[in-house]
């Protein structure tokens, strides 16, 4: 079915014992966090009418805390359930007609069918997988998180999402697919009709069921995946064109009609809030909600006219619907006060970022602020400020439980933004990009600067 003294205390590796970065938490397996169990899912082709949706978050805020989020890859998830709420909930999203297939997620493009300029609708290379490989994606052997991503082509890009298996369509009904990694790094493995596709996808399944459930598509042997894909060495990397990257606001598509994109704030809302917005759609004639990578929706079928009062309802409860903006840059978990795990206030340290360092959100990195070292709202960032029991690590592009380059008392963090401000302003070159002087300056130069006086 359907979580200063500016004296750096020793930076050690935090224990992240009992903590599981790597599972994924479905309606059947839900996740223990902080603030109760959490379920992560994605319907049928990350679609739902608005009569659904509206259901489904009513139906978290009765069996859970009334907090939804949205993933960075477009997943929706319902927080603060307990044991005995979890199967109320389920039977709530079936009775609401609200399909989740069972095994891999396969993500694919937001807008597939509606966008008159896509090359080829996702959802019919998805319904091929499921149909005749749907034994195989629901095995048991394969990695919890193995991820499957589709392509179809149009105005919003796939481009930057990194998966094990990419499926790209291309001109004459061709497909590629290609493993581990993003549009640009990912290596191709073979071109075809969407049969030869199918066969292609079911071979690379069957190498990961035999290697277990550790296994991703990087781990598959380079002598191995040329003796079963022999177009290997003759196809080039073919890149996605260039698209639109931010789906937030108002877009017109190529047939004329028009969608619009709502960012959830660091992901979150609260479902009161997302209850109101969806009755104000509705009543300008949305029909449909559509999930999208990196935090948010479109809302499919409003009025034109209506665009500006929805874009001011968007506004007003608290979502983002201007691209670019700073809250755009940061991936915030849930924080104190939302999560029992959490260290700290990540809301507010991130509004307080915003407010102080705006020379920091230049758009060229992620800063990622986890509450505790599981570092559940990101993976891998350009900066990282983690919370401890005894203060806020920060870490230099890598992972939430990386040893950090400098560790802060938990009373000296304005002390240390107001370093970290001083570095962005005094270090950066003129034309040096925020994420480019960090990694320039390393953790040494970062943990250099936290220590002035």
């Amino acid at each position: 079915m359907r979580s200063a003294a500016g004296k750096i205390l020793e930076a050690e590796s935090p224990d992240i014992t009992g903590m599981h970065r790597g599972a994924c938490p479905a309606l059947a397996a839900p996740m223990q966090t902080g603030d109760g169990l959490l379920v992560r899912l994605r319907p049928a082709g990350g679609a739902l009418t608005i009569s659904q949706f509206r259901q489904l978050v009513s139906a978290a805020a009765r069996h859970g805390n009334g907090i939804l989020e949205i993933t960075a890859r477009g997943n929706l998830q319902i927080r603060g359930l307990e044991t005995g709420s979890v199967g109320p909930l389920a039977a709530e999203i079936d009775a609401a007609g609200i399909i989740v297939p069972e095994g891999v997620a396969i993500e694919m493009s937001p807008l597939h069918g509606v966008d008159a300029d896509e090359i080829a609708d996702a959802a019919d290379m998805e319904a091929e997988l499921r149909s005749k490989l749907g034994d195989l994606l629901s095995s048991p052997h394969l990695a919890p998180k193995l991820s499957i991503l589709i392509d179809g082509g149009g105005e919003f890009s796939l481009s930057a999402l990194v998966a094990d298996i990419r499926i790209a369509a291309q001109p004459a009904g061709q497909w590629l697919v290609s493993i581990a990694g993003d549009d640009a790094g990912a290596t191709p493995l073979a071109l075809g009709n969407a049969d030869a596709t199918v066969n292609a996808v079911g071979d690379l399944l069957q190498m990961l069921i035999t290697r277990g459930r550790r296994a991703r598509a990087r781990d598959i042997d380079a002598a191995i995946l040329r003796a079963h894909y022999p177009q290997i060495d003759s196809i080039r990397s073919t890149c996605s064109a260039q698209r639109k990257s931010s789906f937030v606001g108002v877009t017109r598509l190529g047939n004329g009609s028009t969608v619009f994109g709502v960012r959830l704030k660091f992901g979150q809302a609260r479902a009161a809030d997302l209850l109101s917005f969806l009755t104000s759609a509705e009543s300008a004639g949305a029909r449909e909600i559509r999930l999208a990578p990196d935090r948010g929706f479109f809302v499919i079928g409003l009025a034109e006219t209506a665009m500006l009062t929805i874009q001011k309802v968007a506004v007003d409860h608290g979502f983002s619907v201007t691209a670019n903006e700073p809250t755009e840059q940061i991936a915030a978990c849930a924080g104190a006060g939302a999560c029992a795990s959490a260290f700290y206030d990540t809301r507010a340290l991130a509004n307080q970022l915003i407010d102080q360092i705006p020379a920091l959100f230049d758009g060229s990195l992620k800063l990622h602020l986890s509450g505790c070292a599981k570092g559940c709202a990101h993976r891998r960032a350009a900066l990282a400020i983690v919370g401890s029991a005894v203060g806020y690590d920060f870490i230099v592009n890598g992972l939430a439980a990386d040893r950090p380059a400098a560790r802060i008392a938990g009373e000296r963090i304005d002390f240390a933004i107001e370093r970290l401000a001083r570095l962005i302003k005094d270090k950066r070159g003129a034309s040096e990009s925020s994420a480019d002087c960090l990694k320039r300056l390393g953790p040494n130069g970062l943990a250099e600067a936290l220590q002035q006086e």
